[in-house]
């Protein structure tokens, strides 16, 4: 399968229009964004687990990379509310599920294979500061390597954000809106710009909270053509 697969172009995807599609386990729910595989993919989604749904303990060869959005996430290494950052690098391994219930934005296969460094962020903890040379901009950084640059910015209510992308870059609106070529991007929108691309948006009247990921999109790997289990 292959969506939203040629990297050189503007992808804008609007998540809450898309339907809800199932995955092999039951309970657990996907709108894909991009995806270049099958169930073992390279993969941008978001993802809805059913309270007490649960997923079969597997290890990430790809890593995994994710944001809780609503509920709480868990696994055998703790219990994760909305707001949480998690990296689980190439090789780690657990077993993911949800007892309230919770919804993702997951991306796989898309670290360094040689990655070993697993991050657990809390947004309580988060420290935002101002962004140099941008003002009405602030930033809370969740991780940064020689690949890419993953943070949180928060945007004041109207403030024209411009950002040149030699490597690309992604945005997922997390509360508030922005508008970006004439088009609205609410909740759960997700825009991804090409190598060389610009951003060129103006927060709305409440203002912006948004997730990015910047540099990374010069590193495009897809993952072994291995059959599901």
């Amino acid at each position: 399968m292959e969506l939203n697969a040629d990297f050189s172009q503007r992808v804008a995807v609007h998540a809450t229009q898309l339907p809800w599609v199932a995955s092999p386990i039951a309970g657990v729910d996907r709108r894909m964004l991009d995806r270049i595989g099958d169930e073992v993919a390279r993969a941008t989604s978001i993802v809805r687990y059913a309270p007490a749904s649960r997923f079969s303990a597997h290890t990430h060869g790809g890593g995994e990379e994710f944001l809780v959005l609503e509920g709480v996430f868990q696994d055998e290494h703790g219990d994760y509310p909305a707001g949480s950052y998690i990296r689980n690098p190439p090789t780690s391994r657990h077993t993911p599920g949800s007892a309230p219930g919770c919804v993702l934005f997951v991306k796989l296969w898309q670290f360094d294979l040689k990655d070993r460094t697993p991050v657990r962020r809390d947004a309580e903890t988060l420290v935002y500061t101002q962004a140099a040379d941008r003002p009405g901009v602030e930033i809370a950084p969740l991780f940064r390597d020689s690949r890419e640059e993953v943070r949180m910015e928060r945007w004041q209510p109207n403030v024209s954000v411009a950002l040149d992308l030699p490597d690309g870059g992604e945005f997922l609106v997390l509360d508030g809106a922005f508008d970006d070529d004439g088009e609205v991007f609410a909740s759960q929108s997700w825009l991804r710009l090409p190598p060389r691309g610009r951003l060129s948006a103006t927060a709305g009247g409440d203002g912006c909270l948004l997730w990015m990921k910047t540099g990374h999109l010069r590193h495009i790997q897809a993952p072994p053509l291995i059959r599901a289990r």
